[in-house]
Parts: C-alpha cells; sequence; structure tokens
C-alpha cells in the first residue's frame, strides 16, 4: 500500500480475506497510532490479522484469516523487501508502479497458496528477467528451487576460490550528564562473500563462551556471550543447536552470514564532554571536548560531533583544534566533521553564538538534546568476536 493506506498491489493466494477487508487494515492502523502505546507490527479485527512492515513510503502488509506464524510472516516481509531492491535497486511507490508485471510475476514465484517458497533474489533473476520479454525458448526453473540448496546454482566454477568475512559491529551508547552509561548495546554483522566452486561446505568456528564450554575448553577472558543471533538460511541449524559449529553451503556472492547482539556494557570509543555557559541574555558560549578511548593503531574515520544548540542562535564564531566545524541551522545543531581520529587524542571545539535579545521573561528552561557521535573504526571489534 502506499503512504496513504491505498492498494498498490494486490495478491490474493487463498480466497479467505477480501480486497475490501484488506482495505480495512488501513483506518484500523490509523485508529491504532493514537495509542502511544502501540508499537506492534499486527492489527486485528473482526477474525483477520495483518501484519505490516514499512520501508520509505510503502507499506507491505500480509493478511490472515488462519493462526499463522508471526515471525515467519515477518520476515517473509523484509526477504520480498530484499528482492525488490534486487530487482530495482530502491523500493518505493515510484518503482512499483514502473514494474508492475515483473512485481505480479515475482509475488507469484515467492508464495504459494500462503506458503513461502524461495526468496534467494539471486535465484529468482535466473528465470524472472527484469528486460523485454521473450516468447521463443520455454524457461525451465534452474535445479536450485527443486533442490534442497535452494539458495545456490549448481556447476558454478571459479579459477580461484576466495572467501571474505567481515565482521561490522555497530554500537548504541547513550551516556547522561553525570557521565554515567545508561544503556550500551552492540549489534553485529557477519557479512560474507564467497567466490567458491561447487556446492562447498564450510564451517566456522567463534569465540563464543557456549561452544568453549561445551568443548570443555577454558574461557580466558576471550569469550562471548552472543544474544539474539539470526542466521541467513544456509546454515545447519540442527548442527549449530548441537555442538554450536556453524556448517553450511554458503550462496555465491554476497550476503549476511549472522546477525548478533551483544548488551554488555563497553566504554565509549570517543568520550565528548561539554560546557555551556550563557553569558549574557544574547550571548552563548560552548565548549566540547572529544577523546577517543582505544588503542593507538586504531583509527576512527569519518566521525561526526552534533552538538544541539539553541533554537533561535545566529551569527557562530567557531573554533576547533582539529577537523571543521559547520552550523546546521535545520537540525539546531553544530556539525563537527573529523576524517581521521587516531586513538589516545583529545581534539577541542569553542563556539560562540549571539540570540535574540527579547526573550520572554517566563519561558520555560528548553529542555537540552543529547549531543550525538557517529564514526567508523575500521578492523575493530568491540565485542571482540574473533
Amino acid at each position: 500500500l502506499d503512504i496513504k493506506g491505498r492498494v498498490l498491489v494486490w495478491r490474493d493466494y487463498r480466497g479467505d480475506v477480501s480486497a475490501a477487508q484488506a482495505e480495512r487494515f488501513f483506518t484500523k492502523l490509523i485508529e491504532k497510532e493514537g495509542d502511544p502505546q502501540s508499537q506492534d507490527p499486527v492489527v486485528y479485527d473482526n477474525g483477520v490479522t495483518y501484519m505490516f512492515i514499512q520501508h520509505s513510503n510503502v507499506y507491505l502488509m500480509t493478511a490472515t484469516r488462519q493462526n499463522c506464524n508471526a515471525a515467519s510472516l515477518l520476515f517473509f516481509l523484509h526477504r520480498v523487501v530484499d528482492v525488490f531492491k534486487h530487482y530495482f535497486e530502491e523500493l518505493e511507490e515510484e518503482s512499483l508502479r514502473d514494474n508492475f508485471v515483473v512485481v505480479y510475476e515475482l509475488l507469484d514465484e515467492i508464495m504459494d497458496f500462503g506458503y513461502p517458497q524461495y526468496t534467494e533474489a539471486k535465484i529468482l533473476s535466473e528465470f524472472i528477467k527484469t528486460d523485454a520479454y521473450r516468447m521463443e525458448v520455454t524457461q525451465r526453473p534452474p535445479m536450485a528451487v527443486t533442490n534442497a540448496v535452494s539458495w545456490r546454482s549448481e556447476g558454478i566454477n571459479y579459477k580461484k576460490n576466495e572467501v571474505f568475512l567481515d565482521v561490522v559491529e555497530s554500537v548504541n551508547i547513550l551516556v547522561n550528564s553525570n557521565g554515567q552509561i545508561i544503556r550500551s548495546d552492540v549489534v553485529g554483522a557477519l557479512k560474507m562473500r564467497t567466490y567458491l566452486s561447487g556446492m562447498p561446505e564450510c564451517k566456522l568456528g567463534l569465540n563464543d563462551r557456549v561452544l568453549l564450554e561445551a568443548q570443555g575448553r577454558a574461557t580466558k577472558g576471550k569469550a562471548i556471550d552472543l544474544e539474539d543471533i539470526k542466521f541467513h538460511q544456509c546454515v545447519r541449524l540442527a548442527r549449530f543447536e548441537n555442538d554450536r559449529t556453524i556448517s553450511f553451503i554458503p550462496p555465491d556472492g554476497s550476503f549476511d552470514l549472522m546477525t548478533y547482539r551483544l548488551s554488555t556494557q563497553v566504554k565509549p570509543l570517543i568520550w565528548v564532554e561539554a560546557q555551556v555557559e550563557n553569558h549574557s541574555r544574547s550571548r552563548v558560549e560552548i565548549m566540547v571536548k572529544a577523546r577517543s578511548q582505544f588503542k593507538e593503531r586504531s583509527t576512527a574515520t569519518n566521525v561526526e560531533i552534533m552538538v544541539p544548540v539553541p533554537a533561535d542562535a545566529s551569527s557562530p564564531n567557531v573554533r576547533t583544534s582539529m577537523g571543521s566545524a559547520a552550523y546546521a541551522p535545520e537540525n539546531d545543531a553544530l556539525l563537527w566533521k573529523i576524517r581521521s581520529f587516531p586513538g589516545g587524542k583529545e581534539y577541542m571545539l569553542r563556539a560562540e553564538f549571539t540570540l535574540p535579545s527579547i526573550t520572554d521573561e517566563e519561558a520555560t528552561q528548553e529542555r537540552k538534546a543529547p549531543i550525538r557521535v557517529k564514526f567508523e573504526i575500521p578492523y575493530f571489534t568491540v565485542s571482540g568476536i574473533q
């Protein structure tokens, strides 16, 4: 559906939910959004359950009368987004309108009678080609569709066999004004690119505490506790549950092998302190210190520090010891950019703003927004995963 709840593309697999009922979904959703407590992606109305996700300016929604597996349906919707992105670069209302024919072909293949079939974009693109439709050759679905390994075609051949594995972790930390950490978690993904011939069998071991304890090996501070692990469909889950080894036949090309979360306390990698001084009603001075708290051999790149300033501030005068700072009035903030920030260093920023001198005597003290820090550190994992 588009952002106003009008149906763009509609495919009925079982014939038990009518189009009129599907259109009721949006009115129910708007009623529900009035309630601030309701963030859940499920709407129930008159015997029909609607599950939905939002992606840019489109809603993807499934409707059912049966008691289905909710997690698998939501996961299916996310996979549908991936397939559409593979076909038309970006999934939004315009790209759906431009590609109705392909969209319906894909919807026919990825689900049958309400059961998800195969959602691997690489395999789908072997027999649903996006360019002009040609009649001459009748195409048979590739072997992979009917195989146990539905995400990899047979007969792949490379002169040089290679595997690349990257760990990408993002850290979310919230620190209060006294310097105490309120919230801290790490979300990570193992990204893999494989260029291997045939049907290769891969095995991966991690310094996962449960695995090391199961093998009776000592866990000397190196082990980590992974939570919320999510695997690509190629991983043999039974093997993982038995002995925690990750064994799989990988798809060809790049994919996310697994994602995980850690809710351990990590110290902020870039520590920021700020002092705000109101000199008079019309002048504010801000001093920001940023210190990198990681080893010197690592370097943070593309560091962006966003310092909120009063909404009506004007004519900034900024000095920095490193990088460049610019006033971004659309965000009511000062944006301090440092291209490379080595470990164990400390940089300063001083800024002076003038405010309009007319103020409301009884104006309530405005809520101070937090400073946001964004950066990347290549070849560095916070969790210590190996």
